[in-house]
């Protein structure tokens, strides 16, 4: 199964999240801006599990 790319933070839903920048995820793919991580200690507060650096998505060459 490929980890889904959320576009949006969940919790400021301002911040535009493109497949190949910064975002913060959980075991469970719930997906935040690096901001919004950082305030919230680095816990998901929807399951408090650690928020750790989503991998980077690059276009494909093809």
């Amino acid at each position: 199964m490929a980890l889904e790319m959320r576009d949006r933070c969940e919790r400021c839903e301002t911040a535009a999240l493109s497949a190949d920048g910064a975002a913060l995820i959980c075991s469970y793919e719930c997906t935040f801006c690096v901001p919004c991580g950082e305030a919230m200690a680095g816990v998901c507060p929807n399951c408090g599990g650690e928020l750790v650096p989503r991998p980077r998505r690059v276009a494909s060459a093809g």
